[in-house]
């Protein structure tokens, strides 16, 4: 599923036309990239959490020249399943 299958499922569901779902999923994901911006948790109970964690620089090689090199430090995003989402994704079909 792409960005466009799930607006027309949200547009479905919510008896919306496209472009007011697409407007409304991207604010909800506007919101979530401005709270992670901030480090802030994004938590949608029964779908999981949206969390940044920060990796420090390391060494490491090129692969193709085996050369030393350092790879910079950089925030991750995280994402976590909640127990609802999990038990749908595990449930027999």
């Amino acid at each position: 599923m792409n960005k466009g299958d799930l607006v027309k499922v949200i547009a479905d569901a919510a008896g919306l036309t496209n472009a007011s779902a697409t407007e409304t999923l991207n604010a909800v994901l506007d919101s979530i990239r401005k709270a992670l911006k901030k480090s802030d948790k994004v938590t949608l109970i029964g779908f999981g959490t949206f969390s940044t964690a920060k990796r420090a620089k390391r060494a490491g090689r090129n692969p193709a020249t085996g050369a030393k090199i350092t790879i910079p430090a950089k925030t991750l995003v995280k994402f976590k399943a909640g127990k609802e989402l999990t038990d749908t994704v595990n449930k027999s079909r």
